[in-house]
């Protein structure tokens, strides 16, 4: 039997990002439920960003918060410019690692380990950026802690917001039919944003459901926030790539199983 053989899973990335995960769910036997949370949206005003990478030979450093930023950066600059050839590249992690590879521009700096703002910022790069000019590709809304924390370094930072989120309106009735035949075992979340949007979407009786489904979230902000919401059992955290995504969900049914049988002995 495969590892996920009969587990349902609801899988909330935003849909352009979602058949990855959803592939390897198939591949080891489970049901993968495709319910987007989250779109991806143009700047509602696009010409503060345009600018910005006009003049991007002024800075000594880019960030890339997430995939969805070095895509959205990247096509931009491609079709204004040339990427500057001083300009060190960090990414917050290894999905935003990978995409920058795709475009033929490395990152310089990305965490080996937990991908997250904290741990970005506890490496000896990121700690000696005293008089550098920074620029952060994110999206609307995003924390505040990177660029609050190398400001009190000494660097002088800017934002770049290449993207904004949307709620889609989506089936909220065939997802609460799905969870009132018992067929979603696990939910995956991957941002907060994401987990906010799928508790209002579902309403309070979805809702209920929902904080009785385990989570897998990949932060431990996600954990907190689910907590706050009321989730019943402890978050599953894990990192945000495909793969780390799925072990967790393959561990987690290992770990019942386990329990099953200790039950039936």
């Amino acid at each position: 039997m495969r590892p996920l053989q009969g587990v349902g899973v609801l899988v909330t990335r935003p849909a352009h990002q979602a058949e990855g995960l959803c592939a390897l769910i198939e591949a080891e036997g489970g049901r993968a439920l495709r319910f987007p949370v989250l779109e991806i949206l143009d700047p509602v005003d696009s010409e503060p960003l345009l600018a910005l990478i006009d003049r991007l030979e002024e800075f000594d450093m880019a960030l890339f918060i997430s995939p969805n930023a070095v895509n959205r950066a990247l096509n931009l600059i491609k079709a204004r410019r040339e990427f500057p050839a001083h300009l060190k590249i960090v990414a917050i992690g290894k999905g935003s690692a990978r995409e920058l590879e795709r475009f033929g521009h490395p990152a310089d700096i990305y965490p080996e380990r937990k991908f997250d703002s904290e741990t970005l910022l506890d490496m000896e790069e990121m700690r000696q950026v005293a008089g550098k000019r920074v620029v952060i590709f994110r999206g609307d809304d995003g924390r505040e802690l990177l660029a609050d924390t190398l400001r009190a370094r000494g660097a002088q930072v800017e934002y770049a917001e290449v993207y904004r989120r949307g709620r889609p309106n989506a089936d909220v009735d065939g997802l609460l039919h799905h969870w009132a035949r018992g067929e979603i075992d696990v939910v995956v979340t991957t941002s907060n944003a994401g987990l906010r949007n799928l508790f209002d979407m579902v309403g309070k009786v979805g809702q209920q459901w929902l904080r009785n489904t385990p989570l897998v979230v990949v932060s431990e902000r996600g954990a907190a926030l689910a907590r706050e919401l009321g989730f019943k059992h402890p978050p599953i955290v894990t990192e945000a790539s495909d793969e780390s995504l799925v072990e967790a969900i393959k561990a987690w049914r290992l770990g019942r199983l386990s329990e099953g049988s200790s039950h039936e002995r």
